[in-house]
């Protein structure tokens, strides 16, 4: 994959962050002063409530990108529930600049897929119909028509609306967008998405940031476990 990354990293202000933010309460972010990327593609992982998905939404929001997602253009607001912490973050630029993104995050799917298609009937618009076509369907139709080589991508638990089959799918469109330039922030629980090759992958578990190998993850590890050893697991979990 290529090195030039369009951000090698990003730094935190912590003064600019109040003093009873529950933001310094998140052992794998709090303290931490910069944090830099070297792949084209970078996975954020972790325990649920470990701080990933804020990470993401205050890099996506310095970038340019609606909170709720969507493109750098897009302004609609249904709920503002983004932390300080985009204020606190400056980003650390490449070589090269990005002509283009998007912001995709599972739990607001719905509302950018009602915006793509109003936007959409403006002049020179392409609507898609996202909402004739099944949850799964329709969240791989916006990333196939939006995924474009040299472009920025922040994805929130993609694998969310997709199938196994379709993950591989999307796997592969990330593949190939990153290795003509674009790249990916990833925060996922997916095993499947996990396992792209030359991607690193940040732990937000136990305690500070740090990289850890894709048979480390606990994604991997539940799953293998899960795979190879189903009765017995069910057998305990399940027992009175």
């Amino acid at each position: 994959m290529l090195t030039r990354q369009l951000i090698s990293g990003v730094t935190i202000d912590w003064a600019r962050i109040s003093q009873d933010s529950y933001l310094r309460d998140i052992p794998a972010i709090s303290g931490v002063d910069e944090i830099n990327f070297t792949h084209n593609v970078t996975f954020f992982v972790g325990e649920n409530g470990s701080g990933k998905s804020t990470l993401l939404e205050a890099m996506a929001i310095a970038c340019g990108f609606n909170p709720e997602g969507g493109t750098r253009n897009y302004s609609f607001s249904t709920y503002d529930s983004h932390s300080e912490l985009c204020h606190a973050i400056r980003l650390k630029r490449g070589v090269r600049s990005a002509k283009w993104g998007y912001f995709l995050r599972a739990e607001s799917f719905y509302n950018v897929a009602t915006m793509e298609e109003e936007y959409s009937r403006g002049p020179g618009g392409r609507p898609q119909h996202f909402h004739e076509k099944s949850h799964g369907e329709s969240f791989l139709a916006l990333v196939q028509s939006s995924f474009r080589p040299g472009g920025l991508y922040m994805l929130d638990e993609p694998e969310a609306a997709l199938s196994p089959q379709r993950q591989l799918t999307l796997l592969v469109e990330i593949d190939r967008c990153a290795r003509e330039g674009a790249q990916f922030f990833i925060v996922t629980h997916s095993p499947i998405l996990l396992g792209l090759p030359g991607a690193e992958i940040l732990s937000f578990d136990n305690g500070a940031l740090h990289a850890v190998e894709y048979e480390e993850t606990d994604s991997y590890q539940v799953t293998e476990m899960f795979i190879n050893n189903r009765e017995l697991l069910l057998r305990r979990l399940l027992e009175d």
